[in-house]
């Protein structure tokens, strides 16, 4: 559900950043000890105790589901970190797993199974992330509601961020509107040159790909360089409908009166410039969802990537039926970088990836 991009800045920067990070952690105190301070390891009890009072208090159920599976994220810009199995069940040469980059596909499983309303606290991974607001390992909270939309998902959420970070309530843009706002364009209408030549004018140039994933790049440099940044300064901004080629695992509804494109029924929540959750009115057609897994692992093979196997369990799970619902997924780590004013991630980690 977590499906933040890394913006192109912070690729680049991430690699100088941690070498020069732990270079001055050597340099004034032992390695051995911990990154985030007594303050910040308090924080963050509290913090996931007020979680859970919430979800208590609306009859939402705490699951707990495994962090190895046998299938990996299909998305072209997520990376599953990997490991193999080696003993009773396990095939002569092992069986290879991958660490969850989010507890979706386990969490749809239990509604399927009728479980009702659910969140977890998860320990999720991905490969390839480190900078000032990335850790390849972190802490991610995720929700699903039968019978909600992505709409009402979002007054939810905006009622939870009230209650930890004290925000007055969020501001709602669509995706058009965030757009004409900060950038001058209508979004669904503008040509891929003038996206290109906005994108060139903030530095981006590179683009192996044409047609549609090409536009999709450049919005998305855009929304992350550009936009993502003057976002939530005072209060949560909540920016909805999306493209449909930006759906990912939320449903696509169809054009209307008052829009002539399809649109991506997901939202994404952004705090002082910080994207903090990302979530769907989900889909549930089977067919459809293996469709997008089809299409994403033609992408990965195009790009260069490596072959990663589809989630049939989950895919079996959507053929018996996923009630309607709508889910979230939203950054632990980044709230408590909200309430303690952290510049970096590594300051409410107890052990981040430089110290382990």
């Amino acid at each position: 559900m977590w499906n933040e991009p890394r913006n192109e800045r912070e690729t680049f920067l991430s690699g100088c950043y941690s070498s020069v990070l732990l270079a001055n952690m050597v340099k004034t105190e032992a390695p051995w000890r911990p990154q985030a301070d007594k303050k910040a390891l308090e924080a963050r009890a509290q913090l996931l105790a007020d979680i859970r009072h919430f979800f208590a208090r609306r009859g939402v159920l705490e699951v707990e589901t495994p962090i190895l599976s046998t299938a990996a994220a299909t998305a072209p810009h997520l990376h599953s970190l990997v490991t193999t199995y080696q003993g009773p069940q396990a095939p002569k040469e092992g069986q290879q797993l991958f660490l969850q980059t989010s507890p979706e596909h386990a969490m749809k499983r239990l509604l399927a199974a009728g479980s009702g309303p659910i969140y977890q606290i998860a320990r999720v991974f991905r490969n390839g992330e480190s900078g000032r607001r990335h850790n390849p390992e972190f802490t991610l909270l995720e929700w699903y509601r039968p019978g909600f939309d992505h709409l009402a998902l979002m007054e939810e959420v905006d009622i939870l961020l009230s209650l930890l970070l004290g925000t007055s309530a969020g501001e709602r843009l669509s995706y058009r509107e965030v757009f004409h706002r900060y950038l001058g364009i209508d979004v669904f209408t503008a040509s891929d040159k003038t996206l290109a030549r906005l994108a060139n004018v903030q530095g981006f140039h590179d683009v192996a790909a044409s047609g549609g994933q090409a536009r999709q790049i450049y919005l998305d440099f855009l929304l992350a360089n550009v936009i993502e940044p003057q976002l939530g300064q005072e209060r949560p901004c909540f920016i909805y409908d999306y493209p449909a080629s930006d759906a990912q695992l939320a449903r696509i509804r169809p054009p209307s009166e008052s829009c002539s494109r399809p649109l991506a029924e997901r939202f994404e929540v952004y705090l002082k410039g910080m994207e903090l959750a990302n979530g769907y009115h989900e889909l549930c057609d089977a067919v459809e969802q293996r469709q997008r897994f089809g299409a994403d692992l033609i992408q990965r093979k195009r790009g260069g990537l490596s072959e990663v196997p589809m989630d049939k369990f989950l895919l079996a799970a959507l053929e018996q039926g996923l009630p309607a619902c709508a889910g979230v997924a939203l950054g632990v780590d980044r709230l408590l970088m909200l309430l303690l004013n952290s510049a970096r991630i590594e300051e409410v980690l107890a052990f981040p990836l430089i110290r382990i």
